[in-house]
């Protein structure tokens, strides 16, 4: 389907040491935006790259009104790049996906045939191609988000996500500033009952540099957030089934029509 949307659009790609990958995801996803949207925005939030890909968003922002480039001062992991991306995103839907290259943004038409009944569209990988220890990684994240937040998706892991803006302002703030950040966004999505529609979408080797996430302080600091996450969420309960507490009742969203138009900043 290549209906046009009448919504307004914003896109962000995290970019950190992608100087080399951006510039094609950029123009990639600019075909899907112009076909399908009139009022669109890509954003670029650069995580304190060291490879050059700062003055490549900034040439790709000064080439076209509707890109802007967004500079953190230093790396400060992919959590706080996504917080970063909803908080200055204007467009009635919301969407971000990886600056490396191993998602090809031209899916998004994908996601976008399945909008209309669903408040989220989270893309699941038909097929994984990364190192091993990173599939198994992935399996266990996958387990451990089920277990003690109730998410239970076909891929936890995938960061191909659309939103319906009305979910972003909902489930911010954020805490998370590593990579387990789509736990909490989905755990989130998940205790508001929010309708989540996934759909397959594909996965290519990386075509330029090499994963962080095996980096010690990356991995290791992944593991501590998703601790934290956890402990709080047993805490939770437990004060929840304490004396004098009520039964836990979740609320069901529906689709309300989008709010106003303006940044997330400073919710």
């Amino acid at each position: 389907m290549d209906r046009k949307i009448p919504l307004s659009i914003s896109v962000f790609f995290p970019v950190y040491n992608d100087a080399l990958s951006i510039g094609k995801l950029v123009n990639d996803v600019k075909g899907v935006l112009g076909r399908r949207f009139d009022d669109w925005e890509i954003l670029l939030v650069n995580d304190g790259s060291a490879d050059g890909s700062g003055q490549v968003v900034d040439e790709l922002a000064a080439s076209d009104p509707r890109i802007r480039a967004i500079h953190h001062d230093r790396n400060r992991g992919f959590g706080h790049v996504v917080r970063t991306g909803f908080a200055h995103c204007t467009g009635d839907l919301i969407f971000y996906t990886d600056g490396d290259g191993q998602f090809d943004p031209k899916e998004l038409d994908v996601l976008l045939d399945h909008m209309d009944n669903a408040d989220i569209v989270n893309g699941f990988k038909i097929r994984r191609n990364d190192h091993v220890v990173r599939r198994i990684e992935g399996r266990l994240y996958h387990a451990v988000t089920r277990m003690f937040f109730g998410v239970n998706l076909k891929d936890v892991d995938c960061d191909f996500r659309l939103f319906k803006r009305h979910v972003v302002e909902d489930i911010m703030p954020l805490q998370c500033s590593g990579g387990v950040i789509g736990a909490e966004i989905l755990a989130k999505v998940h205790e508001r009952g929010y309708r989540v529609v996934q759909v397959p979408v594909h996965h290519y080797p990386r075509p330029h540099g090499r994963s962080q996430f095996f980096c010690p302080r990356h991995l290791g600091w992944a593991i501590l957030e998703l601790f934290i996450m956890c402990f709080k969420r047993v805490v939770s309960n437990r004060d929840l089934a304490g004396p004098g507490r009520g039964r836990r009742i979740t609320a069901t969203h529906g689709s309300p029509d989008p709010p106003g138009r303006g940044t997330l900043a400073g919710r």
